[in-house]
């Protein structure tokens, strides 16, 4: 990653970097990448992560930024990973650095979450949170998420709606800072 970050520097505009759709969570990543680094390059949006991580094996592209679709071929060894974007390192990917570790305080998650309608009764928010955590507290699930790289992660309502909000700050202002418009 140290090697990819110096090249950019000193070869603007030169690299192709693939990801999902504009605005997708893989676009913002590069998006945020190319900020916290002060790199630029040309970002190459595909019809999805699967399909940029294609081109990228078939030459066309010198880096893609993609989900957790490319771990196949990580595990394989047909892509070499230079690190995951999350905060931690991932049990499907032990070795693979995170790129905060290069690039200190950059983290970009894709994350799931239930949800509900504003002024839902405290009662059903409770039923639905406990039926959730108990779902997910299940060995069986929590090893299948996380041979998929996914990590589990409780909160409560009332910090998830704090996350929730400020996941919105963050990637409100890389999307002003990239000059991201709606398409």
């Amino acid at each position: 990653m140290p090697a990819l970050i110096a090249y950019a520097k000193s070869n603007p505009g030169k690299l192709n970097v693939g990801s999902s759709p504009t605005g997708t969570p893989p676009y913002l990543a590069v998006s945020l990448f190319k900020k916290m680094a002060n790199v630029d390059f040309v970002q190459v949006p595909f019809r999805n992560s699967l399909q940029a991580v294609e081109e990228l094996l078939a030459g066309r592209i010198d880096v893609a930024i993609s989900d957790m679709s490319a771990i196949g071929y990580v595990k394989s060894g047909k892509l070499r990973a230079l690190g995951v974007t999350t905060a931690n390192r991932q049990k499907a990917t032990p070795d693979v650095p995170i790129l905060a570790e290069f690039l200190p305080g950059y983290e970009a998650s894709t994350w799931y979450g239930l949800g509900a309608r504003k002024g839902t009764p405290p009662e059903i928010i409770k039923t639905i949170s406990t039926a959730a955590d108990d779902a997910l507290r299940d060995p069986k699930h929590v090893a299948r998420l996380e041979d998929l790289g996914l990590t589990v992660t409780e909160r409560s309502p009332a910090e998830f709606g704090t996350f929730i909000a400020d996941e919105t700050k963050k990637w409100s202002e890389v999307i002003r800072a990239a000059n991201i418009k709606p398409q």
